[in-house]
């Protein structure tokens, strides 16, 4: 039976979440896995047993806290495909193409590079006296 177990675990940084990926997949029966980290949610869609995920997780040494196990939702229905003879009709967007206003990168800032700062060479010369300045005896 195809089963949905959603887990909250504290994901702090790529590290992280490759090691859970990587400790969750090892699993038998797994069939799809979404790590969110922003909300720090691991979903795992599959066969699988939820009480093998949660050991799995808890031998990477994570903080993990049971938030959901049952039924995946099920998949959003297709609408009845349209008709050739209907168009979608023109919005903004087509109008803004049409008179090139447009910006390749809108919130591109350019910043350009520092200068390149080297103090000047000084050449150093050492004095060329005749007297020696050590003297031993």
């Amino acid at each position: 039976m195809v089963q949905k177990t959603v887990l909250k675990v504290d994901i702090s940084c790529e590290k992280c979440k490759k090691k859970l990926l990587k400790a969750v997949s090892g699993v038998e029966g797994v069939d799809k896995i979404e790590i969110d980290e922003a909300k720090g949610s691991l979903s795992v869609t599959g066969s699988c047993d939820p009480y093998e995920i949660i050991v799995k997780i808890k031998k990477t040494g994570k903080f993990m806290e049971v938030v959901s196990i049952g039924p995946p939702p099920a998949p959003p229905k297709q609408d009845a495909p349209k008709k050739a003879g209907e168009k979608k009709p023109e919005g903004k967007k087509a109008e803004e193409k049409k008179n090139g206003d447009e910006q390749i990168y809108p919130g591109y800032i350019y910043f350009p590079p520092p200068p390149l700062y080297y103090p000047p060479l000084e050449h150093v010369t050492q004095p060329q006296d005749s007297t020696p300045l050590c003297n031993i005896l």
